[in-house]
C-alpha cells in the first residue's frame, strides 16, 4: 500500500510540472479519454515519469496526467485509473482522489464504461450515476483514520443532486440517449454471469462495471462534489446471446466519442 508520506512525494512530483493548481478533476475512463485533446495549453505527465507511481495495465487507458484549462477552468484529466482487478491493495485504487485532494481540488467528475443491467438501455446511451452498490466486500476507507479517529462518511448525496440536474440538461442539448441509475461495482476482471446479472437487477441495479465506487467513497470522504457518467457500452450478460468482450467497449465508444466531449466540456463549464 502507497502511503500518505509516499503520495505527498508523488504530488511534489506533479507541483514541478504545473503552474496553477486545479479545480477540477477529470477522472476518465475506457472510452472518455479522448476528451484530454480538448484541454488548452496542456502539460501531460506520463505516470511512468513519477517516481513511486503505480502502472496503468488496461487497454484505453493511457496513463497520462493532463493539467490545463478545459472550458475555462483549471483541471486536473487522469487519463487512466487504477483498479481492484489489476491487483492494487484497495487503498491504491483511489490514489488518484488523493493526490486530487492534496492539489486543492474539490471537484470531480468520474467517468466509466459499463455494462446495461436496465433492459431498457442500449449500447450508445448515457447513464448518469445517481446512486451506486458497493459489491466489492471491500472498502478504501478501512483502516483509516482522521486525526486518531475513525470518520464514518455519510453518502446520502453521494452524487451532487444539482450536478445531476445540470448533466440531464446538457444531455438533451447534445441529443444523447440518456438514464438516471445506479451503477453497481464488481471487482473483475471476470464479466458477471447471467445469474448474477438477475440478482443486481432485483437489487435496483441499472449499469454494472468494475470502477468508479471506490473513488466516489474517497472524494466523499474528502467533502468533494461529485458527478458520475457511465457509457453504456454492451449489455450486460445474459440479456442479449453474443459474448461480452473489451473490444466492444472500445468501438461503442469511438462510435459516440464526439458527443461523450461536448457532454464533459459544457459540464465542466458549469461546474
Amino acid at each position: 500500500m502507497i502511503n500518505e508520506r509516499q503520495i505527498q512525494k508523488i504530488v511534489e512530483q506533479l507541483k514541478k510540472y504545473i503552474n496553477v493548481a486545479p479545480e477540477i478533476g477529470l477522472m476518465l475512463g475506457s472510452g472518455w479519454g479522448e476528451v484530454a485533446k480538448l484541454i488548452e495549453a496542456p502539460t501531460v505527465v506520463p505516470y511512468t515519469k513519477i517516481k513511486g507511481f503505480p502502472k496503468c495495465h488496461v487497454d484505453g487507458h493511457e496513463g497520462n496526467f493532463v493539467f490545463g484549462k478545459l472550458a475555462g477552468k483549471n483541471v486536473c484529466l487522469f487519463q487512466g485509473r487504477f483498479h481492484y482487478y489489476e491487483g492494487h491493495d484497495i487503498a491504491d485504487t483511489v490514489i488518484l482522489v488523493k493526490i486530487l485532494n492534496m492539489l486543492g481540488a474539490k471537484k470531480l467528475l468520474i467517468t466509466n464504461a459499463a455494462g446495461g443491467v436496465n433492459t431498457t438501455y442500449k449500447p450508445g446511451d448515457v447513464m448518469i450515476i445517481g446512486d451506486h452498490i458497493n459489491m466489492l466486500g471491500a472498502n478504501p476507507l478501512i483502516g483509516l483514520f482522521d486525526g486518531g479517529s475513525m470518520k464514518f462518511t455519510d453518502m446520502s448525496h453521494a452524487y451532487d443532486e444539482e450536478y445531476i440536474i445540470k448533466l440531464k440538461g446538457i444531455c438533451q442539448k447534445v441529443n444523447v440517449k440518456y438514464h438516471v441509475g445506479t451503477y453497481l461495482q464488481t471487482s473483475g476482471p471476470n464479466y458477471e454471469t447471467p445469474a448474477e446479472i438477475r440478482a443486481f437487477r432485483a437489487l435496483g441495479c441499472d449499469a454494472v462495471g468494475m470502477s468508479t465506487v471506490c473513488e466516489v467513497i474517497m472524494a466523499n470522504y474528502y467533502g468533494m462534489r461529485v458527478a458520475g457518467l457511465s457509457l453504456i457500452t454492451n449489455m450486460a450478460c445474459g440479456i442479449l446471446e453474443t459474448p461480452l468482450s473489451h473490444k466492444e467497449v472500445i468501438e461503442t465508444a469511438n462510435r459516440v466519442k464526439e458527443k461523450l466531449q461536448d457532454i464533459v466540456c459544457k459540464f465542466v463549464s458549469v461546474m
